[in-house]
């Protein structure tokens, strides 16, 4: 039984268009990494998704680096959260634009 390439790609887009709202509503750092993450993993689902159909492997290879930057983004981006939290004890947003000078 194979599922069609256009469920994948509507799941896709689905998943992005939930990952996109959460980064324009949330005022949180922390939910607007993990927005970030689930928007890239709609993009490697895309990737993919076409790999498979077009039976490339430039795709698949695509993803190898999504989800390298990924992980240094998790990395450096929850290193600077960590950072912020400990000075100000709160992850908002809004609060970090006082921060400018």
């Amino acid at each position: 039984m194979n599922v069609p390439a256009a469920w994948y790609l509507v799941l896709g887009a689905v998943l992005f268009g939930i990952g996109a709202f959460g980064v324009l509503t949330r005022r949180s750092a922390l939910i607007m990494f993990m927005c970030i993450e689930l928007m890239l993993n709609a993009v490697t689902l895309t990737f993919v998704t076409f790999a498979r159909t077009l039976s490339d492997v430039g795709g698949q290879a695509t993803v190898f680096f999504i989800m390298v930057v990924a992980a240094a983004e998790v990395t450096v981006g929850l290193g600077i959260v960590v950072a912020i939290f400990r000075r100000r004890a709160s992850t908002s947003v809004d609060e970090l634009s006082e921060m400018k000078g």
